[in-house]
C-alpha cells in the first residue's frame, strides 16, 4: 500500500475508529486472529497481504487500530472526563460506550502513528528496532503528556511513596501475578523455546514455497517471526473475559517474539530461550518504568519488544556485530 495516498489515510482512520470502538486488548486479539488468517495464506501459496498490511500493516496493526487507537484515545476520554472504565490503564472496556468524538480521535491518532511511523523506520539505528513497537511506545507517551499532563515514568507522589522500581508488593504492578522472577524467568525460557521452536517449524514449510516463488519472501519471513507472538495473544482471551485467578494468565507475546527473531538470526532455538528470559526481564522492568506508578497504558510488552529488538539486531547482523556467525 502507498503509505501517502487519501485511500490509505482513509483506512488508516477507520480502523482506529473501530479498534478505539473496540478498546484495546480485543482490537489486539482480532489483529491476531487477522494475522492467524493471514499465517494459513501463505501456507496455501497465497499473498502476504493480509498478514503484513492488515495485521501487521497501517490497515489494523498493533500501532494504528489493532490496539494503539484504543490507548491513545483512552487518554482522551479521560482528559473529557467520561471513560466508561474510569481510567486510561483500562485496556478492557470498550470506548463505544463513550462519546463519539472519542472514537473520532482514535481514528485521528491512528492517522499520526502511521505517520509516525514512515519517519521511524527512515532513522539510522532506530530503524533496527521494531517499528510498529517503537511507535506505539511513542505514541502513547505523547498522549500521556498531552493529555494527562504525566511524564513516562508516571506520577511523582507513587514513585515517592513506593519507589522507582517498588512494586508495594506487587499492588501496583502490571500483571503483578507474573512480576516475580521466579515465575517470569521460567515462563519466558519455556515461551521462548517454544516459539522458537514454532518458527523453526513455520520455516521448515515456507521456505521451498518462497524458493518456488509462490510466496514472498516478506511473508516467508514475517510468518515464522510473528506466530509465538499470534499464539500468545490468543492465549489473552481469560484476560478479557473472565476474572480472579482464571483471568491471570501469562502475557508472553514479548518473549516469544524476540525469541523468534533470535532464532531466525541464529538458528539456535536455545538462544531463542535465553533471548527471552532477558527480554522477559526488560518487560518486568518497563512496566516498573513506565506503568506502575502511571495513570494511562504504556504497554510494557510493546516497550520490552522495541528495545530487545534493537539489542538483537545490533547484536547478530553482519553490518554491526555479527555475532550470528558464531552459530553457523
Amino acid at each position: 500500500m502507498e503509505p501517502y495516498s487519501l485511500n490509505t489515510i482513509l483506512i488508516v482512520f477507520g480502523g482506529g475508529v473501530v479498534g478505539t470502538a473496540l478498546g484495546g486488548l480485543w482490537a489486539i486479539i482480532l489483529c491476531a486472529l487477522v494475522a492467524l488468517v493471514g499465517i494459513g495464506v501463505l501456507l496455501a501459496g497465497g499473498s502476504d497481504f493480509v498478514l503484513a498490511q492488515i495485521a501487521f500493516g497501517p490497515i489494523f496493526g498493533p500501532h494504528t487500530g489493532g490496539f494503539g487507537a484504543a490507548l491513545m484515545a483512552g487518554c482522551y476520554a479521560v482528559w473529557k472526563k467520561n471513560h466508561p472504565g474510569g481510567s486510561a490503564k483500562d485496556i478492557l472496556t470498550p470506548l463505544l460506550h463513550t462519546s463519539g468524538d472519542v472514537m473520532v480521535m482514535g481514528g485521528v491518532l491512528s492517522v499520526a502513528a502511521h505517520l509516525l511511523l514512515q519517519v521511524v523506520v527512515k532513522i539510522p539505528i532506530l530503524n533496527q528496532s521494531d517499528g510498529v513497537a517503537v511507535t506505539l511506545v511513542l505514541m502513547t507517551f505523547l498522549t500521556r503528556l498531552v493529555f494527562l499532563k504525566e511524564s513516562p515514568i508516571g506520577q511523582a507522589a507513587s514513585i515517592k511513596e513506593h519507589g522507582l522500581l517498588g512494586t508495594n508488593d506487587y499492588a501496583i504492578s502490571w500483571a503483578g501475578w507474573q512480576s516475580p522472577m521466579s515465575k517470569n524467568i521460567p515462563m519466558s525460557f519455556g515461551m521462548g523455546l517454544l516459539s522458537a521452536g514454532m518458527a523453526w517449524g513455520l520455516k521448515m514449510q515456507l521456505d521451498p514455497l518462497v524458493a518456488a516463488g509462490q510466496v514472498s519472501g516478506l511473508g516467508g519471513f514475517l510468518a515464522p517471526l510473528v506466530v509465538g507472538w499470534v499464539f500468545c495473544i490468543l492465549i489473552l482471551l481469560p484476560l478479557q473475559v473472565s476474572t480472579g485467578t482464571i483471568q491471570q494468565v501469562p502475557i508472553m507475546h514479548c518473549m516469544a517474539i524476540i525469541a523468534a527473531w533470535t532464532f531466525m538470526h541464529t538458528g539456535s532455538v536455545l538462544a531463542g530461550g535465553i533471548a527471552a528470559v532477558i527480554a522477559g526481564m526488560v518487560q518486568e522492568l518497563s512496566a516498573r518504568l513506565f506503568y506502575n506508578h502511571a495513570s494511562s497504558h504504556v504497554d510494557p510488552p510493546a516497550v520490552g519488544i522495541a528495545i530487545c529488538t534493537l539489542l538483537v539486531n545490533l547484536l547478530m547482523k553482519p553490518e554491526f556485530l555479527n555475532m550470528a556467525a558464531l552459530f553457523k
